[in-house]
């Protein structure tokens, strides 16, 4: 350390022991503190005479100077061996029921003790104290020598140091004049139901001193038959098939007991109940019967022995054992009674079985022609296991046999012919009646055939203006749900549920939009969709238009044949207003041949044989013969106001 006026420092602080750090007991221990500085140091010592373990443990020194401290390292100091205990009694010679007390010590030992008191190998008690020595007061059950001895452990965290054993110590123990006697009587021979007298008591009952007590117990029973000071007396009636008695006596710290086994004959055996018959439905007759196998003949006459059967709800009487009841749910026992004894037999429960109730039938999925469905029969009541008979048409078809509660009696059935009707019925027994169910009439869907699509009218009559009908027509079981469709839409026309295997889907208006392809779907309970075959519609002109179009092609046909021949008629006489007036004789003329020509305005007469052609550029005729022409008014352009005669 070094010291300045104004400041000081700790430099360091080292604990050592002297001799070592590890030493048997009694050895002189110094524990040396050194504060080291620059300049000096000092030593400070810590003496630990006589070491014992108690002083074992880890050690640290710390040094305070003016506020300011240092602590050194902890070092660990071990401490080995204890001393040997000394065992002491205060006395050696013992009468049953004294106590002696026993001294164990630790000479020269400190610390926290466990000391243990030990009679050969076991041990008595135990006694833990911080002093080196200890006191505990001993007795002995049992007669004769007893080696006593002790030993100690100090306690040294974390584990405790044993010292070796004490010097042994012999007590002898002399057994006390006085003992319990227990009479029983009579001792052999002994019936259940015979008189019985236990006395209990002490003998010899001359010069005894202190507080004796005698107690009468049975079969280990801490609840004493009887009690007094130096004897006491208990009667009972035997029962069987063993009595065990004890007697007991108390003085002081004596306990003194005898005790004694009685072995009682059966006057008779424990009765067994049972009933007849071994199945039984409710509130059917029942006969219960009790009875003791077994009866001691020289003691007994079995018609002395009477009989009782108990219930929840009654007790009746009876010298027979016999009992006839109504089967009821119920728990029985029977008594067999005879002097005094009651024995009662085990409880017997009656669970009379339950009538099977009439069975319901149902069909569990539908029937589908040709296709597995399942009838289902169950009975609300009835004890099981409960059988179960499928008839069709009085024909058995099938069992099951029902044991668990969640067990459900299931029939597989198949119907292959849609001309089959089933007629089911199902019987239900278990043990007692059978009933049969009502019946169950069952005809099989049948799945529908593919559909067909028809149309009134036929499809060449079918025009614009007149009503349409598709018939959606199929085979198999009603009610059919039908729909109509148009080739190209996804949504139904129509749909129609009924009742008939056909159906139709009616436009009261067709018109030339309701050209199409068209076809139906159906389905049933069958759940299985069929489709038709599409059919094309072709919608045509309604009658009235074509006669009318017809009408107006003949009338245009006619004003075109009228206007031809119009023109046809002016371009010819055209033609004649520009020819001039010619005469024409013959050589020979002959009065039938002459031909006279009158031109008027707006008439035309030719006869095609004898008419001439004028060629108005030579003045000549159509067919070469050359004539003289006369000449022409001056108007002769108009036709209409002259007469042209002409002879040929």
């Amino acid at each position: 350390m070094s010291y300045h006026p104004a400041a000081f420092t700790i430099s360091s602080v080292t604990l050592t022991i002297e001799p070592r750090n590890e030493v048997p007991r009694n050895t002189n221990k110094t524990e040396q503190s050194t504060p080291e500085t620059t300049e000096s140091s000092d030593d400070i010592l810590y003496r630990l005479p006589e070491a014992r373990v108690s002083n074992n443990g880890k050690y640290r020194c710390k040094l305070t100077i003016e506020g300011k401290n240092m602590s050194s390292q902890p070092i660990k100091l071990e401490v080995t061996g204890v001393s040997k205990p000394i065992f002491h009694l205060n006395k050696n010679n013992l009468t049953e029921g004294d106590r002696v007390t026993a001294t164990c010590s630790a000479p020269g030992e400190s610390g926290v003790f466990g000391f243990y008191f030990y009679d050969d190998s076991v041990e008595l008690t135990d006694v833990q104290t911080r002093s080196n020595s200890a006191q505990s007061m001993l007795h002995f059950s049992t007669l004769g020598l007893h080696r006593l001895h002790c030993f100690y452990t100090v306690d040294n965290m974390p584990l405790a140091v044993k010292s070796e054993e004490s010097n042994k110590v012999t007590v002898t123990v002399r057994e006390l004049s006085i003992r319990p006697v227990l009479e029983i009587s009579p001792e052999n021979n002994v019936y259940e139901g015979d008189p019985l007298i236990i006395s209990c008591r002490v003998e010899p009952s001359e010069h005894i001193f202190g507080n004796i007590e005698v107690y009468l117990s049975q079969d280990g029973n801490s609840r004493w038959l009887s009690m007094g000071k130096m004897d006491t007396e208990y009667s009972m009636t035997a029962t069987s098939p063993l009595l065990t008695f004890e007697c007991m006596m108390t003085l002081e710290n004596l306990k003194k007991s005898e005790r004694k086994n009685v072995t009682v004959i059966e006057l008779f055996s424990t009765p067994i109940l049972t009933m007849s018959p071994a199945e039984v439905f409710q509130k059917e007759p029942l006969t219960l019967t009790c009875k003791s196998e077994i009866v001691a003949s020289e003691k007994l006459k079995r018609a002395d022995l009477s009989y009782h059967l108990s219930s929840n709800e009654s007790f009746v009487s009876s010298g027979s054992g016999v009992f006839h009841v109504t089967a009821l749910e119920k728990d029985y026992t029977c008594i067999a009674q005879a002097r005094g004894i009651r024995k009662a037999s085990k409880t017997l429960t009656v669970h009379p079985k339950v009538a099977v109730s009439l069975p319901n039938i149902s069909n569990q999925s539908k029937p589908i022609l040709g296709q597995l469905f399942y009838i289902v029969c169950r009975s609300d009541v009835g004890s099981l296991p409960i059988t179960y008979i499928l008839y069709n048409h009085s024909t058995k078809l099938d069992t099951r046999v029902i044991r668990l509660p969640n067990q459900t009696a299931l029939f597989p059935v198949v119907i292959s012919s849609a001309k089959e009707q089933g007629r089911y019925k199902c019987e239900a027994q278990n043990g007692g009646r059978r009933i049969q169910s009502e019946e169950l009439v069952i005809n099989a869907i049948v799945p529908l055939s593919s559909p067909t699509l028809t149309t009134v009218p036929d499809l060449s009559d079918i025009s614009e203006g007149g009503h349409l009908n598709l018939i959606c027509a199929v085979n198999g079981s009603p009610p059919v749900t039908f729909k109509w469709f148009r080739e190209g839409d996804l949504q139904p026309l129509s749909t129609n549920t009924s009742t008939n295997p056909f159906k139709d889907y009616e436009i009261p208006v067709v018109s030339n939009q309701h050209s199409g392809s068209y076809y139906c779907e159906a389905y049933n309970q069958a759940d299985n969709k069929v489709e038709s075959k599409s059919i094309y519609i072709n919608v045509r002109m309604a009658p009235w238009k074509k006669a009318m179009i017809w009408g107006i092609v003949f009338l245009v046909i006619l004003l075109v044949l009228i206007a031809s021949c119009v023109l046809l008629y002016r371009s010819k006489r055209g033609k004649r207003e520009r020819a001039p007036e010619l005469s024409v004789k013959p050589s020979s003329p002959k009065s039938d041949d002459s031909l006279t020509v009158t031109l008027t305005h707006g008439t035309e007469v030719y006869k095609s044989d004898a008419a001439a052609f004028f060629d108005d550029k030579e003045g000549r005729a159509t067919n070469g013969a050359r004539g003289s022409l006369a000449s022409l008014p001056a108007d002769f352009s108009n036709r209409s106001s002259y007469s042209i005669p002409a002879t040929v």
